[in-house]
Order: C-alpha cells, then structure tokens, then sequence
C-alpha cells in the first residue's frame, strides 16, 4: 500500500499466533495536487495462520490411499469426510469475519438509505470497492483456503487476484503460475473483476490488461540508484529488482488499473452489482416484493400490514410458546421441589427420631450419674463424720495417758515409802545398812514398768511386793 500510493501509511505488526481472525480498518485523508481521495485500508489480520499443514499432508496421503481401489476401505472414507469437515470449519472460521465486515457494511448504508430523512450525499461510504487477494508465489496451484474465501467474496466485492512477492521466481514460472492460477479460478467458477471493455475509449487497454491478471507484483519503499536515476527497487546480491519497471513486474499496471482507469467503475460495480444483490435479498428476507402472485402493481402499505400481522402473529405465538414453556417448566419445578420436600422431611424425621433416642440414653446415663453422685455424698458424709469423731477419741486417750503417769507415780512413791519402811525392819533386824535400802530405792525408781495402765501398774507393784526376793529384800 505503501509503494501503490506513494505515501507512508501506519503499519502495525501482528503477530501470526492470532486467536483468530479479524479485520483492522484505517481511514487516511489523502491529496495530490487538486485531487482529494478519502482512502480506507482493511487489514485482515491473522487470516490464513490457523490452518495446520501436518493436517493438510495427512490428507494428501489419504487421497492417495483412496485413489488406489484396494486400498479403499470404509474406515478411511469415513476419515476422508471427517478430514474434509475440519478443514472446511477452518476455512470457515478464516473467511467467515471477512464477509460478516463487508455485510456490516452494506447494513449501515442500507439503514441510511430507508431513512426518511437520508443524506447519502455526505455519508462516509465505508463499502469495500476492491479487494486486492495475494496469493503466495508457491509456482504451483492455489491452495483450498485461496478457492473457498474468493468464491464466498465474489459476490460481495471486486476480487482482483495479485500475486505477492513476485521477484522470487523466474518468469517462465511466473507465466505457468498465471495460466495455472486463471484456470483453477474458472473451473472452481471463482468470479473475479474483469475490467470493463464496453467503453471505447479503455476497451483496449483493459482488454490487454485482463490478459495480464493476476498480477505480479513487488513492493519497495526503498530508492536505489540505478545509473542515473533514483528509483524505487529492491536490491540483491545478483542485481536489482524495479518496481516500476514493467519488464520486471506488473506493479505500474496495477497502480494504472486502480486509480487512474478504473477507480470509479469500481464503485459503481459496487453499488449497482454488489450492494444491489444484498439489499435485493435483504428486503426479500423481510418479506417485500416488487409483484404479487397476481402480477398486480406491488403495494408497499399492504405489504407492511401483511408483514405487520404476520410478525403479531408469529409473536403470539412464540408468546404462547414461551407461557406453556414456563407452564410446564413451572410444573416441573414444583414437582422437583415437592420430592426434594419429601426427602428433607424423611430426613427430618429420622434424624428426630435419632435425637430422642440419644435423648433417652442421656437421660439414663443422667440418672445413674446422679444415684452414683448421691451414693458418693452419702459416702463422703459418713466419713467426714468419723473423722470428726476420730480425733476426739484421740483427745481423751491423750488426757487419759496424762493423767495414768501420775497415777504411776503415786504408785511409785508409795511403793517407795513401803521399801523405805521394809527396809529399816530388816536393817533393824538382819543389821543391813540404809545405803542398801537407798539402792533398792534408785533402782526401782530407774527400772521402768511396763504396764499399759494404771491397773497393770497396781498389779505388777502387787506382785513385786509379794514378791519372796523382794521380802527378801535380794534386790
């Protein structure tokens, strides 16, 4: 576009690892002496990126296998049309955005042109006029997805077939690409522009320049000096490409047929042919007609009222449609919720009956801890008594052990009067001296009884009395 116009356009790069396919349109005020041209290039970015290779090798193999009768099996039919399929839904998917701008279009100036009050005088056509279709420099055919888009674009916009890159085969192929190309496009009945030779004044020209289509041609921004010129060109190790050279590509034709020759039968190829056709089928889908089955003077009133009760009766129906749809869609909502009821209430119900048997054995558990908890107090009560009466036991043992010494030891004393008197007979008698006595007494004061009570003391002195050694006085 750049080299076509003589200017320098934006140029955004895009990546060829697109989702999908879509469409980047600029518009670019453009003027060259008294001439003003309102220019709006299209970009159809990301088309042709999707379509896997390996896929389309794999289906050249089965052509093959399928070519052969003894190989033909059902299995691989079957896979053929699968194959055939994806490859179709992609092609789809690369060209489908493609027409779906250019119908967007002719839509919007339909809609201006059914205004009642239409300004199509000063309305910012945004039709596509031309596409210019390149097509890579493979030498050999064109490839499905090439054949499938232009024949879904020829009936919507000028297609004019160019082929990119053209320096970068020789021309003999060149020449065998063109004729290769221009017969697959007939045989497919792909309808590319023909420019017109109904006018005298170009019918020779254009003539000549059909028997050129399509068109090689090589763009270059670049100036290189060739002799004494500057020129546009495309340099090389071997030498030096001129895109305005006509002997080494077809870029000054093409630039000749597009702006200078054919620009406005373009436009109107567009309008009376291209935009005609779709408003045809548009206003047809909407029921207007220029005739009624009798062949009587097309009537646009009753027209519109037949279209009008047709579309009220159509909505009713639907309307209808729809109440018994939510009718039924009611129903059946209701009745899900009733079985949902159900089940939640069963659920309620076992899960209650659950509770009060865990109830129940709480409740048990309950009063057997309360008897052992009772049965414990009673225990603790019995013994928090006998503790209390314990250490008054204790006390009167006390006193008792207190009082049971004394006693010991008036025993004591008297048993010691009764040797001290024993012992002055005996001295008075057997002439024993009071030292002797005194002795006894130390050593019945020294020697302990063992007796655990005043009686058994009493006792045991009795018996130390009666005693023949003590009469005796031997100790």
């Amino acid at each position: 576009m750049n080299t076509l116009f003589n200017t320098t356009f934006e140029n955004e790069e895009a990546s060829h690892y697109q989702n999908g396919v879509y469409l980047r349109p600029r518009t670019y005020d453009l003027q060259e002496s008294n001439v003003h041209l309102k220019l709006t290039i299209v970009d159809t970015v990301g088309f042709g990126d999707q379509i896997n290779k390996e896929e389309r090798l794999k289906n050249k193999l089965i052509l093959m296998q399928l070519i052969n009768p003894s190989h033909s099996t059902l299995m691989l039919r079957l896979r053929l049309w699968v194959l055939i399929s994806q490859q179709l839904s992609k092609c789809f998917l690369n060209y489908k955005p493609i027409v779906d701008y250019i119908d967007t279009q002719f839509e919007n100036y339909l809609q201006e042109e059914l205004k009642i009050k239409r300004s199509l005088f000063n309305y910012h056509d945004t039709r596509i006029h031309i596409c210019l279709y390149f097509i890579s420099p493979t030498g050999h055919s064109l490839k499905s997805l090439d054949l499938v888009t232009m024949k879904k674009l020829d009936s919507k916009v000028n297609i004019i077939p160019i082929i990119a890159k053209a320096d970068t085969i020789s021309k003999s192929e060149l020449h065998k690409f063109k004729i290769k190309i221009m017969s697959e496009l007939v045989s497919n009945g792909v309808q590319i522009y023909q420019f017109p030779t109904d006018d005298d004044a170009v019918a020779e020209i254009n003539s000549s320049m059909n028997a050129h289509l399509p068109f090689a041609v090589v763009g270059s921004v670049e100036e290189v000096k060739v002799g004494n010129k500057t020129v546009r060109a495309r340099q090389y190790p071997w030498g030096v490409v001129q895109v305005e050279n006509e002997s080494h590509c077809d870029f000054v034709k093409l630039r000749e047929m597009l702006i200078r020759v054919n620009m406005e039968d373009l436009r109107e190829q567009t309008h009376a042919r291209h935009y005609e056709l779709y408003r045809r089928c548009k206003l047809e889908e909407m029921g207007f007609k220029d005739t009624d089955p009798d062949s009587q003077p097309f009537s646009l009133q009753e027209t519109y009222e037949a279209k009008r009760k047709e579309f009220l009766s159509d909505l009713q129906r639907k309307e209808e449609e729809m109440r018994q749809m939510f009718v039924n869609k009611v129903k059946e909502t209701e009745a899900e919720l009733k079985e949902k009821e159900r089940e939640l209430h069963d659920k309620f119900e076992q899960l209650k009956r659950m509770h009060q048997e865990e109830k129940r054995k709480v409740e048990e558990k309950r009063r057997d801890l309360e008897e052992e908890m009772n049965a414990f107090n009673k225990r603790k009560v019995a013994a928090e008594t006998l503790s209390l009466s314990q250490p008054l036991k204790k006390d009167k043992d006390k006193k008792k052990c207190f009082k049971e010494p004394f006693a010991l030891q008036a025993i004591f004393v008297k048993l010691q009067c009764a040797a001290i008197c024993r012992s002055d007979k005996n001295e008075n008698q057997s002439g024993m001296s009071l030292s002797n006595s005194k002795v006894m007494m130390a050593k019945a004061n020294v020697e302990p009884l063992n007796c655990q009570s005043w009686w058994q003391a009493i006792q045991c002195c009795t018996c130390l009395v009666h005693n023949d050694a003590w009469k005796q006085g031997l100790f």
